[in-house]
């Protein structure tokens, strides 16, 4: 008889696993099919020069900023409910963002105006969109990702790197229908929030008959303590005293600051000085793209580097993605020189730029929730789930001031207007902008480098 042992199987990973990653497709297909004209939808309704991209920020901020809590909350109230009440909230934002136009009365300009001019019956379904969109998301980040945190077992770099590229899928498919709905004949840039809104409903209904709680699905179906909130706002205080938590959390937000361009600065420069009607939903897609193609053969090849030293990486490349814009603005014709009668050259820079943000995304988003799962105690997958959004927030935020200010105090600053409306940069000016936002990145990078080196000193002297 042969006494060779055979190598055990890995078990598939269950169905809930595939139920939270379809339908984390659908909500991100909700949020990236509108988000890259967050910026231009508010601007061409007259909210002004620095109110789109404030109001942008405050968007991110609130989605990325909340989930520290909603996911202490989703631990307690279990990942269904907080799934359900979520994608309420998110239809409810949508159809508010695109009232203005659709029951308001508003039209939306051709060009951005630089003042604001909206009245107060839009800025308030507006100011309602953006919150209830930034609370409904809040609690979906943290529900989906415990959820693959409690399901993935010893797999963990595995689990949430198809995490991560299934994310990118949604967002592939939210930006490809938004652009084909509103260059429908009779729709407008309001429909990409009737893309979102549809979007959120279905994933409602998949999770009502596909999703269950991971502890009903394992048979363990002991109720949870519920306790008050001042709990868990004491129970975040208390992991927030982590400095080594806290370090992390506030170095990665560096490479957010850069990712937040994506949206903020990208949007508003690209509209403003390359080309009046720019597809910045196509153009934008070349993030997920890089990332689902890229991603499980990245991770196989430099899965084994550490997640820091990973992350020191994609925020390296984020920073230089900023230089490559400074190319069009010396070469012939500049930004607006139309290459091969397809496409501005400046839009072309802007389409290398996203790609280059997603091949850092590749080495740093994923193995930032790797990194915090591994600090999170038992039952408190949810809070640490959370936390890993605290550096998209404060990135996000920062992010949307500084693009906003660089792009009217920095690059702006000496511009012509050309007989179409677009604006002319000046070459040295607008550089001065784009060198800024790279050393931003930069300096997050060599942050995590010194951060790597602390942490291996105190792992040595322990």
């Amino acid at each position: 008889m042969s006494t060779d042992k055979q190598q055990p199987k890995s078990a598939p990973f269950s169905c809930n696993f595939w139920s939270a990653n379809v339908i984390q497709i659908f909500e991100r297909a909700s949020y990236y099919g509108m988000a890259s004209f967050v910026v231009i939808y508010l601007g061409q309704l007259g909210f002004g020069n620095y109110w789109p991209s404030l109001m942008n920020s405050l968007l991110w901020g609130i989605i990325y900023f909340l989930p520290t809590l909603a996911g202490a909350i989703a631990d307690r109230i279990r990942f269904k409910r907080a799934l359900l009440l979520a994608f309420i909230l998110l239809s409810l934002g949508y159809f508010a963002m695109g009232y203005p136009v659709w029951f308001g009365g508003e039209l939306l300009a051709i060009v951005p105006g630089n003042e604001v001019t909206v009245p107060l019956g839009s800025v308030i379904p507006v100011c309602l969109g953006v919150l209830f969109i930034g609370v409904g998301a809040s609690f979906v980040r943290p529900s989906i990702a415990g959820t693959i945190q409690k399901t993935v077992g010893s797999r963990i770099t595995l689990g949430f790197a198809i995490f991560f590229m299934i994310i990118q899928f949604g967002n592939l498919f939210g930006r490809i229908i938004s652009y084909k709905v509103r260059n429908s004949h009779g729709f407008d840039l309001s429909s990409i929030f009737l893309v979102s809104m549809v979007a959120t409903v279905i994933a409602f209904f998949l999770v009502i008959i596909f999703y269950r709680d991971t502890e009903i699905e394992m048979a363990n179906i002991e109720k949870k303590a519920s306790d008050p909130i001042a709990d868990i706002i004491l129970t975040i205080k208390k992991s927030l005293t982590d400095l080594r938590l806290v370090l992390f959390l506030i170095i990665t937000s560096g490479f957010y600051v850069i990712f937040a361009q994506i949206y903020n600065l990208l949007p508003l420069y690209t509209k403003k000085t390359v080309e009046l009607t720019p597809a910045m939903d196509i153009y934008t897609v070349a993030n997920p793209i890089v990332i689902i193609t890229c991603q499980l053969l990245f991770t196989k090849i430099f899965g084994k580097f550490s997640p820091i030293k990973s992350i020191f990486i994609g925020t390296a490349i984020a920073g230089a993605s900023m230089l490559v814009n400074i190319f069009p603005l010396y070469m012939a014709g500049g930004v607006t020189q139309i290459a091969n009668d397809i496409i501005p050259l400046g839009s072309i820079f802007i389409v290398l730029t996203v790609a280059l943000i997603g091949f850092g995304e590749i080495f740093t988003s994923g193995r930032m929730w790797e990194y915090l799962a591994t600090l999170a105690p038992k039952g408190q997958e949810g809070l640490y789930q959370g936390f890993a959004n605290l550096p998209i927030a404060l990135g996000s935020i920062a992010g949307g001031f500084l693009g906003a200010w660089l792009f009217n105090e920095i690059m702006c600053k000496k511009a012509t207007i050309l007989p179409d409306g677009l604006l002319q940069l000046n070459p040295q000016q607008a550089s001065l902008g784009w060198i800024i936002l790279a050393c931003c990145g930069f300096a997050s990078a060599v942050s995590m480098f010194l951060y790597n080196r602390w942490i291996s000193k105190q792992i040595s002297t322990k």
